[in-house]
């Protein structure tokens, strides 16, 4: 269980029980955290780790996923993710925000804010949602110096480098495979193997590609919905839910608010809606209560300003 106030597992310790998950036997489950306490919800229920998504981080500010939001927000959400929950957090990191240079100093940025990786894909700057048309791919060349720049920038070994690939979807699945043969190459821990369309592609790119492989179960997208033992029988290592809890929770949100509107009440959700003892008990109410008891100390009687 996390501290109050931040995790008590040190950021390697984390990224390093990440790369040990990478490497098993089961997959490594991610959904995607719109917020720390969604984060501190998926590690209740018994997840690996916890995905923040670059298309969350931007809804959750009402831009669309097209490169308009900033590292410091992206590093600032990350960081207060990463505080909430014991499990390792891979972060999605779109382009790098720039040049190579760029990517540079987001590895650096994302390493200080505590999580156990990120991923750098291989579009055009600005990009677009991985599951959208239209979109276009860097020279293979460009990517490596991504790649190269944020592997040189790393200071933590442990730190988990993804590289994501775009190119199935723009040239053709053997070219997206021997872009990831190249990234790896190029010092990627990871390969994300975006917008694969059926269980075939995931298992032709498992036979060709030799580091762990990351598969993206987004709803209303390309790739066939696979559960994640179908998934881990096809060799991928690790699966995010990406946009899943916030579409979940807009669904609700909207559909809530279209019924306060029309009757003027929320009675009807009562029995649909989170209980306020079971927030206080997602927010450990009850031990910040206990904390505060031992430590406040202060009396009105026992205060002497002049010691």
């Amino acid at each position: 269980m996390t501290g109050l106030y931040s995790s008590n597992v040190t950021p390697t310790d984390r990224r390093r029980a990440f790369r040990a998950s990478l490497n098993g036997s089961e997959i490594t489950r991610l959904p995607g955290a719109f917020s720390p306490l969604v984060a501190r919800a998926i590690q209740e229920k018994g997840f690996e780790g916890v995905y923040v998504s670059g298309a969350v981080v931007a809804a959750d500010l009402a831009l669309p996923d097209i490169g308009l939001t900033t590292l410091t927000e992206v590093a600032g959400r990350a960081r207060q993710i990463a505080r909430a929950t014991d499990l390792p957090v891979l972060v999605d990191a779109d382009t790098g925000f720039g040049e190579p240079m760029s990517a540079a100093r987001t590895i650096s940025e994302f390493e200080d804010a505590g999580v156990a990786g990120c991923h750098l894909e291989d579009q055009v700057n600005p990009k677009r949602c991985g599951h959208l048309d239209g979109k276009e791919v860097v020279p293979t060349d460009v990517m490596l110096r991504r790649i190269g720049a944020a592997v040189k920038e790393r200071r933590d070994d442990q730190f988990v480098i993804c590289a994501r690939t775009d190119a199935a979807g723009v040239e053709g699945i053997d070219s997206a495979i021997e872009r990831a043969k190249a990234y790896a190459d190029a010092g990627a821990d990871l390969i994300f193997t975006e917008a694969l369309h059926t269980p075939e592609e995931f298992a032709k790119f498992r036979a060709a590609v030799d580091i762990p492989l990351l598969a993206n179960m987004t709803e209303f997208g390309k790739s066939e919905l696979l559960s994640a033992r179908e998934l881990e029988d096809l060799g991928m290592n690790a699966v995010i839910y990406p946009v899943t809890t916030l579409r979940i929770a807009m669904g609700q949100v909207e559909e809530a608010l279209g019924d306060i509107a029309e009757t003027g009440t929320q009675k009807e959700w009562l029995e649909r809606m989170q209980h306020r003892s079971r927030l206080y008990e997602l927010l450990r109410y009850d031990e910040y209560n206990e904390f505060d008891q031992g430590v406040f100390t202060y009396s009105r009687e026992s205060y002497d300003p002049s010691k």
